[in-house]
């Protein structure tokens, strides 16, 4: 499963819109300070654009502090909200992330990507129904976000909705031809329904398109050993296992979505002594 930064949609939100420079005076004046709820406003705004530059540069520690002055200074702007619930969220504060995403709905409902950064917020806490209402929400807004049809087709899979998921993915895929990881979570779906021949091809046409993705080409060799090419299955299982020893964890492949019957599978692969040599070197 494609593991995405919901910051990069703060980004492109918090980054598209562009305040007009403020004018500062030339001389300090000491003794007097006059406040304006305007300067407020526009400083806050200010800071959005400090903190998207600081993200970008993964400065995560310093951004934190200046987004959350950002929506002190400029309560209004749901650019604020938004850029800070996200923030949270990447910091996996999610309950907190959700309740600051909430004011920025709020502010902004038409809003998409704070919808979308909601949705992946719910899946994370594994509120799927919660997440399927904000995802569809979102989408009825920005029916074109590949991403977002992902995270929607992930949600129907753990909610086992198999049809609608396999739906989701294809509308991903049709969208954005290189999104490999929708055709292999059409693999994920296949094969917990049984079909290994036709998710077996899926991983397949993933690896078409990305040839050193590793999860289609261990998937492919778990499928291959259950039914007996255990040789071609430890080829390509050493293969993948060499470009990335975190899928050789059943608990990383579980957050990868991969389901029951894929994981029991892949336990058995694994715990095989030409593999366990490999990922002990």
């Amino acid at each position: 499963m494609l593991k995405r930064n919901w910051l990069l949609s703060a980004l492109a939100i918090a980054g598209s819109w562009q305040l007009a420079a403020p004018v500062f005076a030339q001389a300090l004046l000491p003794y007097t300070f006059n406040v304006d709820a305007n300067d407020f406003e526009q400083n806050g705004a200010i800071l959005v654009q400090d903190v998207v530059q600081l993200v970008r540069f993964e400065q995560y520690g310093l951004a934190l502090p200046r987004a959350k002055l950002a929506t002190q200074l400029a309560p209004n702007l749901f650019e604020s909200w938004f850029i800070l619930g996200s923030l949270y969220i990447q910091q996996q504060e999610l309950d907190r992330g959700i309740e600051v995403l909430l004011k920025a709905q709020k502010l902004a409902p038409e809003e998409s990507g704070i919808l979308f950064t909601l949705g992946s917020a719910y899946f994370q806490k594994g509120q799927y129904e919660e997440a399927l209402e904000v995802l569809e929400t979102g989408l009825s807004i920005n029916p074109e976000s590949t991403e977002a049809l992902f995270d929607l087709g992930n949600t129907y899979l753990m909610l086992q909705r198999y049809p609608k998921a396999i739906a989701s993915y294809e509308v991903a895929f049709a969208q954005q031809k290189e999104f490999w990881p929708a055709v292999n979570n059409i693999g994920l779906v296949k094969y917990e329904q049984g079909d290994t021949e036709e998710a077996i091809a899926k991983w397949r046409s993933a690896l078409a398109v990305a040839p050193e993705a590793v999860e289609p080409k261990l998937a492919i060799a778990v499928a291959l050993y259950t039914r007996g090419e255990q040789e071609r299955a430890w080829q390509l299982g050493e293969e993948a296992l060499s470009l990335d020893r975190k899928y050789a964890e059943l608990d990383f492949l579980k957050e990868n979505l991969w389901g029951e019957r894929l994981l029991a599978d892949a336990a058995s692969f694994l715990a095989t002594p030409r593999i366990q040599e490999l990922v002990s070197r």
